[in-house]
């Protein structure tokens, strides 16, 4: 059975207001998709990676993973027009190359924080179960609001999980669930844990972690480099 890296960066990253998609953003000299490929390619049990790249940023990534010796790298693949679309396109290609018991971790382009732990148990726990989430406890006070500007009502955080990537089944389960919700008209789920409990399948939790940090914004992208900084300064000691 082999594992394939599924690294979806088909998003422009609107809410950061820059001019390139932050999947391409330089840190350190580096693109924060490096970061995120050099983990799965580092990881000894990981065997592929596939990417599903935003449009006209192709050509740019291929020379980005010679530069910086991704040598697991299968392909790149279009992105789709939404998230499902992007990971089914990304499904789709694998499946072509795979077989049905092989395993896929999706996983987002801007997780570059993504620890061999966290890859680790996610194939674990997917193997034992069929399918595994990536999570961390909810420690923030919950409330739900109906109007955006106020709320009446707090949700108990005790029984909430806060979900990150890499997200994993395997070939078959992931084609047949994707085949499935276009069939069923569910065509903008926005991510595999989401489709999944559209479809009405139980999830299985796997090891997260707060430095699996999403970068989503410009304080984002911040919190990323005091994380690199700090780990910098743990290997000079």
């Amino acid at each position: 059975m082999k594992n394939i890296a599924l690294i979806i960066a088909g998003g422009s990253g609107q809410r950061m207001h820059q001019d390139i998609p932050k999947q391409f953003l330089n840190v350190y000299d580096k693109p924060v998709i490096l970061y995120t490929l050099e983990a799965f390619q580092r990881h000894p049990n990981i065997d592929g990676i596939v990417v599903v790249c935003i449009e006209g940023w192709e050509a740019i990534l291929s020379a980005y993973c010679r530069q910086f010796n991704i040598t697991k790298l299968e392909s790149i693949v279009p992105g789709g027009k939404n998230g499902q679309d992007s990971i089914r396109n990304g499904v789709y290609d694998i499946a072509s190359r795979h077989d049905d018991d092989d395993l896929i971790l999706v996983h987002d382009a801007i997780r570059p924080m993504v620890s061999e732990e966290i890859i680790s148990d996610n194939i674990r726990v997917a193997s034992k179960y069929g399918n595994a989430i990536s999570v961390v406890p909810c420690t923030a006070a919950m409330l739900k609001t109906e109007d955006g500007i106020s709320s009446e009502v707090q949700i108990p955080r005790d029984n909430l999980k806060t979900t990150q990537t890499p997200q994993c089944a395997s070939v078959k389960t992931l084609v047949e669930a994707h085949k499935e919700a276009l069939a069923k008209g569910i065509t903008s789920s926005v991510a595999t844990c989401t489709m999944f409990i559209e479809l009405g399948r139980t999830l299985y939790f796997s090891l997260g972690s707060e430095k699996n940090v999403k970068l989503t914004t410009t304080e984002d992208l911040e919190i990323f480099k005091a994380l690199l900084d700090a780990r910098k300064s743990s290997w000079l000691k």
